[in-house]
């Protein structure tokens, strides 16, 4: 699969959320399988029985010739998890400067990350939130069309925080989770780590994907005009070429800050720009996941 079936653009032209979620796993994987790198992500644990409906292509026929009997093999990215995704779903992701907002890039990573889990036989859920909790599905391992059906539903929420909610996420999470975090995280970095801090009840691991638009980014207006705050309806004039420099001084500060404070607290970070292809995504996550195992 090239990278083109990877754009966001091209993905948001599929109608169905599990059509695109596969098409973009299974080329993922794909991919995976033909790079030299597999090994960083992938490393192999154990082997176990082989039971109807599993892969045949992982069946390792060197013990079934030493055995006569059929058994696969497992890999270290196969803990059999916990995993929640937690989607920012306030007013200020439904900004996009090309054809997709945030919220839909979210939701196209959302959909990938609960397909790639759940192939994994992992047990997966989604929380979506604002400045309160919206909708929560608990982690179950049965469910993958009733999560993709509440991904696939999801609209823009109102104002957002991340103190409230996350608070509320983390009381009622009674097992050891991996949490992945979707947002544009526009509120200042201590506001930002404190407020997921409180993920880390009961040992849970965190991988958060600050997700920005290009041109929150680079500030590549050129027309003077108005910008609308999308959470207060605020308008603000706004001559870009006179304040790009200082907002991009500003931008860069705030990620390396929330990078190192992050860093600090052991949470995993990762910027991705909604132009990005999202098998960077996929990526980045696949081998924050090994890494985590190996901690364990």
């Amino acid at each position: 699969m090239t990278t083109r079936f990877l754009d966001p653009k091209v993905l948001a032209r599929i109608d169905r959320l599990d059509l695109l979620a596969r098409t973009v796993v299974d080329g993922f994987v794909s991919g995976l399988h033909q790079s030299p790198h597999l090994g960083v992500s992938m490393d192999f644990a154990e082997h176990r029985a082989y039971m109807p409906g599993d892969d045949i292509r992982r069946i390792d026929w060197r013990v079934y010739g030493r055995t006569d009997r059929l058994y696969v093999k497992e890999f270290e990215a196969e803990t059999n998890a916990n995993i929640s995704i937690l989607m920012d779903i306030s007013a200020s992701m439904d900004y996009g400067s090309q054809e997709i907002t945030k919220l839909d890039y979210s939701r196209y990573l959302a959909a990938c990350l609960a397909y790639f889990s759940y192939h994994q036989r992992d047990r997966v859920g989604l929380v979506t939130f604002d400045k309160d909790v919206v909708t929560q599905v608990p982690p179950t391992g049965r469910r993958l069309d009733t999560i993709l059906h509440s991904i696939d539903r999801i609209t823009p929420g109102g104002p957002g925080e991340l103190e409230l909610p996350l608070r509320r996420i983390a009381e009622s999470i009674r097992r050891r989770s991996i949490l992945i975090l979707l947002s544009d995280l526009y509120e200042p970095p201590d506001g930002v780590v404190r407020a997921i801090n409180r993920l880390r009840l009961r040992g849970n691991d965190l991988i958060v994907f600050h997700l920005l638009d290009p041109t929150e980014v680079e500030f590549s207006f050129e027309d003077a005009t108005q910008f609308e705050d999308l959470e207060t309806g605020e308008r603000i004039p706004v001559v870009p070429t006179r304040v790009r420099e200082g907002y991009r001084g500003l931008m860069q500060e705030h990620v390396a800050e929330l990078n190192r404070r992050m860093g600090e607290n052991r949470i995993d970070y990762c910027l991705i720009e909604t132009s990005k292809p999202l098998d960077h995504a996929l990526f980045d996550y696949l081998s924050r996941r090994h890494r985590m195992a190996r901690v364990r």
